[in-house]
């Protein structure tokens, strides 16, 4: 076992950088016994969705010879698509390629479109050679015109649930959902809605840069933990809930489905939450970071119960295997608290507000919170070069597109059967008796080391190594022994003698062999505790 104060250094650590030093152990003993390096610390997916991508990368042939056709020089110059019959000879085009991997996806897919949403056949087939292309800046900055009617769709299936929120959503296109947390932290402080000094709750166990970010000297907030234990299957007990009313916390965040718990808030407790804030604290800021939503049925997001308090923040990473591209959503509702609270500040901060948003606009108190958003993510100054690439928004619009036509929902079935086949393999390697639960996404496991051991070590030898071991000795020997990296539950706010495990990102053995190194360095724990008992008391 390490040594406690070896151990103790790491404890400020985000658990995404101890990562860093667990893989280096887990590497060298790899090299060493030749065995199987298995980093289960990081939710990157090992699928993709097939189909986008196809139709992705063979419109982008198509995108060349639209701008060749325009111009063609023998250097290698193309001219740049234009409007005009392009619908047409897109279908001609694919008729004459049909053999090709995503042609029949193409074609189905903008008719799709056009029909669905009666968009212009040349107008969207041009905004996605056009922005394939990558030959002008996005406009609108913040989302392209038909994606954003795209996504808004998608949107409304995935987080929203039934039944739908009326009116409808702005949405930015970012750069993935750690960018919207970045932008959205920035805009609230700047908009003076959160303030140096003030109180935020956040539920958890939650995602570590939640955790992380309030703390630094650019917000320095106060943080009220909402907390959901075990115990209540991590649904956010009448106690903890009635912390939010306290009109001194201005904002709840939370993350829903949970990471490192993997389990989304049941119909009782949104409903308690939603109640909550319509009956006493209707001025209170939500923000929901949902990314893991597509893998429960009937999934639920608080923006669609409480659409005019919630900021939403969703990324396609996870469901559809792109970490790489970056594609993530902000979501504020056209009628929202934000743009209510803005325009009721002081008016010192109002006269703040017209000079950094002067720029923009000749009537500055008329921008609204999300295009604000838009603005501080370019320091404002760069408002006017703000947006998403635009081949990312295609292949978002992609994405989107090859979900909605998924009527028989064939692709989520696929990708929820991988990961709770997964989960099931490590349940059955630790010998854990579970029930099933419909609010479980199976993304990652929070495994509670000390609740396993106390029924397969006991209970003495437990209290053994709560006195004697440090808790992250136990990610550190797993890494260390047995080449397996998962990351610390105590950096995410769970219990500290917890991991978090992905369950997306390695081949279906490599859990029973994850579930084993568990239950090895469990034996070895006990083994020190029996030794410790024989040792005579000086």
């Amino acid at each position: 076992m390490a040594d406690i104060m070896t151990l103790k250094k790491f404890e400020a650590l985000s658990p995404f950088e101890i990562k860093d030093e667990l893989i280096n152990l887990a590497k060298a003993t790899s090299k060493a016994t030749q065995s199987a390096f298995l980093n289960a610390g990081r939710g990157n997916p090992n699928w993709i969705a097939t189909a986008p991508r196809e139709g992705f990368f063979l419109l982008g042939q198509f995108a060349v010879s639209e701008s060749k056709r325009v111009m063609e020089h023998p250097a290698g110059v193309g001219g740049m698509p234009q409007v005009a019959g392009i619908a047409g000879r897109l279908e001609a085009w694919l008729g004459k390629h049909s053999d090709m991997p995503g042609a029949g996806f193409l074609s189905e897919m903008t008719q799709f479109a056009i029909k669905k949403f009666g968009f212009d056949g040349d107008a969207f087939v041009h905004e996605l050679v056009d922005s394939i292309i990558g030959d002008n800046y996005p406009v609108p900055d913040r989302m392209l015109v038909h994606n954003e009617r795209i996504v808004h769709e998608y949107l409304m299936w995935a987080m929203c649930g039934q039944p739908q929120p009326s009116g409808k959503f702005d949405l930015y296109a970012v750069e993935g959902g750690t960018a919207a947390m970045c932008y959205i932290f920035k805009s609230l402080k700047a908009n003076r809605l959160l303030l140096p000094g003030d109180t935020i709750a956040l539920g958890t166990p939650i995602f570590t840069p939640y955790l992380e970010m309030t703390h630094l000297e650019d917000y320095d907030l106060k943080v009220v933990h909402v907390r959901a234990p075990q115990e209540n299957k991590f649904q956010y007990t009448d106690e903890e809930l009635k912390k939010l009313e306290d009109p001194k916390v201005k904002a709840f965040f939370v993350v829903n489905p949970g990471n490192p718990t993997g389990m989304a808030l049941n119909k009782e407790t949104i409903g308690k939450i939603t109640n909550l804030v319509k009956t006493k604290r209707p001025d209170m800021m939500v923000l929901t970071d949902d990314v893991y939503g597509t893998f429960v049925d009937d999934f639920r997001s608080l923006l669609g119960e409480l659409p005019q308090n919630t900021i939403g923040v969703y990324s396609y990473s996870k469901y559809f295997g792109c970490t790489g591209w970056r594609l993530g959503v902000i979501s504020v509702h056209e009628d929202n608290i934000y743009d209510r609270m803005i325009g009721k500040l002081n008016d010192a901060d109002l006269k703040a507000l017209d000079k950094r948003y002067g720029a923009l606009t000749l009537e500055p108190r008329k921008v609204k919170f999300i295009d604000r958003i838009v603005a501080d993510s370019r320091d404002v100054a760069l408002n006017h070069t703000a947006g998403l690439s635009l081949p990312q928004q295609v292949m978002m619009s992609l994405f989107s597109l090859a979900e909605m036509m998924d009527t028989q929902k064939l692709y989520q079935k696929a990708c929820k059967e991988i990961v709770h086949r997964r989960a099931q393999t490590l349940i059955d390697s630790i010998g854990l008796q579970l029930a099933g639960n419909p609010n479980y996404d199976a993304y990652y496991g929070l495994l509670d080391f000390e609740f396993w051991a106390r029924k397969n070590i006991g209970d003495n030898a437990v209290e053994y190594l709560k006195k004697n071991v440090h808790p992250l000795d136990l990610a550190f020997r797993l890494a260390e022994a047995y080449g397996i990296v998962l990351l610390n539950g105590g950096g995410f706010d769970a219990p500290n003698w917890s991991l978090r495990v992905s369950l997306a990102n390695l081949p279906d053995e490599a859990y029973e062999q994850i579930g084993r190194g568990v239950r090895l360095i469990a034996r070895g724990y006990r083994d020190a505790y029996e030794a410790s008992e024989k040792v005579p008391a000086k």
